[in-house]
């Protein structure tokens, strides 16, 4: 009996003084680790983790710098002279010139006179008006005849009234045939003239315009008497000499 709980008693004291070597050698590890001041075996452990772990982009909070862009960009202002508007003036409006191509009356100073002797009829003088302007122009009812320093204008033949107004255009003539004396000599106050005034009516017939014409007569002359007439004016040379 005694031999056996010696045995036993044996046992238990050999298990324990395993058991504490094995907790001082742990113990010593535990030093050994803790004591080396580098650190290296802890710095390289999350050296290793830090390696296996991609690193995260970081996240700027501040708003990109504005960048030009070609559908968003302002032209540059305008001049501050090409933006302002002329001043205008104040009261009653200017009045528009007259149309370049309006038509105007037949006087002395658009168109060109000219008074020839005719053969036939005979006795007679032909008035040729040529319109030298660059506007259209009327010759109004007949041409206000002054021979020399006469007082009194011919009257004009009532039946050579044409059916319109006689319109001359830029170049274009109109025309009127006088009678200067009676063909059978029964004129009386015969007389011989060496100048000669055209004036040329207005619309209104009332009076004639301010310039009028002076057309040279032949060096010798021309004979008038009582009976000196003359044709309204004429679009056509053929109507003119009718009379």
């Amino acid at each position: 009996m005694s031999t056996t709980r010696t045995s036993r008693s044996r046992t238990r004291t050999g298990v324990r003084l395993a058991g504490a070597a094995a907790s001082a050698a742990l113990a010593a590890l535990a030093l050994t680790a803790c004591g080396d001041g580098s650190g290296g075996g802890t710095d390289k452990a999350a050296a290793d983790i830090s390696a296996t772990v991609a690193p995260t982009p970081k996240t700027s909070t501040e708003a990109p710098a504005p960048q030009p862009s070609a559908t968003t960009a302002k032209p540059a202002p305008a001049p501050a002279s090409a933006s302002k508007k002329p001043p205008t003036r104040s009261g009653a409006p200017a009045k528009a010139p007259a149309p370049a191509n309006k038509p105007v009356t037949c006087d002395g100073s658009n168109t060109k006179t000219v008074a020839a002797p005719i053969a036939r009829p005979v006795n007679h003088l032909l008035l040729t008006v040529t319109n030298t302007g660059s506007r259209t122009c009327f010759l109004y009812a007949y041409p206000a005849l002054r021979f020399g320093e006469a007082q009194a204008v011919p009257p004009a033949i009532e039946d050579s009234h044409p059916q319109a107004v006689v319109t001359l255009d830029p170049g274009e003539s109109g025309y009127a045939s006088v009678r200067l004396s009676a063909g059978d000599g029964t004129g009386t106050h015969g007389r011989t003239e060496h100048s000669l005034t055209v004036y040329f009516y207005d619309r209104t017939l009332s009076a004639s315009t301010p310039g009028p014409a002076q057309p040279p007569l032949p060096a010798k002359g021309v004979h008038i008497d009582d009976s000196l007439t003359t044709t309204y004016w004429q679009q056509s040379l053929s109507d003119a000499l009718t009379w």
